[in-house]
């Protein structure tokens, strides 16, 4: 049965679980060829304060979730874009990803401890949107789902 964002399993006249990925968006992150270009880029149009761990990724705040730009977009090289959905606990990743194979998408990449210290792993809807769905110790997740960098 569908309610609202989540689904929703009878467990028995009284009592109800809910299961399933949050209704939400975390991160969209745009496949790039030159960051520096693409960043003040966003920087003239007056976005700020961006991190930049590293040579090769950038994010933006955007509200409550984060806009990047990666030279190494899933590891498949730009251009591109994904969509990424993050969760509270690195055990997560792989519940998520096994409830999208569940639904009828695909496992594109398996949850596993990532470089940068998270967890990580991806799948595709069924028209091949890949989502990444993300345990990052450095970012807060409000009760809401928005999320600060």
């Amino acid at each position: 049965m569908i309610c609202g964002d989540a689904r929703v399993r009878r467990t028995s006249a009284a009592v109800a679980t809910v299961v399933g990925m949050q209704q939400r968006i975390s991160l969209i992150t745009l496949g790039v060829h030159d960051l520096a270009r693409e960043r003040a880029f966003y920087e003239a149009l007056g976005w700020a304060d961006a991190q930049q761990p590293d040579g090769e990724v950038c994010f933006f705040q955007a509200g409550g979730m984060a806009f990047g730009l990666w030279t190494r977009l899933g590891g498949h090289g730009a251009p591109g874009i994904e969509i990424a959905h993050n969760v509270r606990t690195p055990d997560e990743v792989a519940a998520v990803l096994a409830e999208a194979e569940a639904a009828g998408g695909s496992i594109v990449r398996p949850a596993e401890v990532a470089e940068w210290g998270g967890t990580s792993g991806a799948f595709a809807d069924p028209e091949g949107y890949v989502w990444e769905v993300a345990h990052n110790p450095g970012w807060t997740i409000a009760a809401d789902g928005s999320i600060t960098i």
